[in-house]
């Protein structure tokens, strides 16, 4: 693995610092809306608990049961066009709010995945299945087709820019 990819991550302590640090500075000036702050954060953080467990549990599953040389097969730099497909498939695929992928997905990113399949990943979850009947009801048939399909080319698009950029950076 890369000298990159072996760095501990401490942006989570930061973050968290800085969090405690804003509260403290608030809670200063106005104790009473920064105790609204806390309980409306506190009230999400409920919520998004388990869908947190559930991402925890399928890293671990992922950890388990998947081994790297399967990854990189898949969405590793030997994947090629086949890690492109599915990479865009799986995006569209995918359902739920995008930060419920982020663990998942830097987990995959430290298993060997490209990048660039990562955002492309990203960039397609763009395409709602859900609601593309509404899309055609409003728009109809071939605006929304093109639509979509402007959305997987420029997803395609930016994960080459990615993994360009990645090469002529070194990142």
């Amino acid at each position: 693995m890369s000298e990159k990819r072996r760095r501990v991550n401490k942006t989570g302590k930061v973050m968290l610092a800085g969090v405690i640090i804003l509260y403290a500075i608030f809670a200063y000036v106005d104790p009473d809306k920064t105790f609204k702050a806390f309980m409306e954060a506190f009230g999400v953080l409920k919520m998004v608990i388990p869908i947190i467990l559930v991402v925890f549990f399928l890293m671990a599953l992922l950890d388990v049961s998947v081994d790297e040389k399967k990854i990189s097969k898949h969405f590793g730099y030997e994947s090629g066009l086949r890690g492109w497909m599915l990479a865009i498939i799986a995006g569209i695929l995918s359902h739920g709010p995008g930060y419920v992928w982020y663990p998942l997905l830097q987990n995959l990113r430290e298993h060997g995945a490209k990048d660039s399949l990562i955002f492309a990943f990203i960039y397609a979850r763009s395409i709602k299945l859900p609601w593309l009947p509404l899309m055609i009801s409003y728009f109809g048939w071939i605006f929304t087709g093109v639509f979509s399909l402007y959305i997987v080319i420029a997803a395609v698009l930016q994960g080459m820019l990615v993994e360009l950029l990645e090469k002529r950076f070194k990142l």
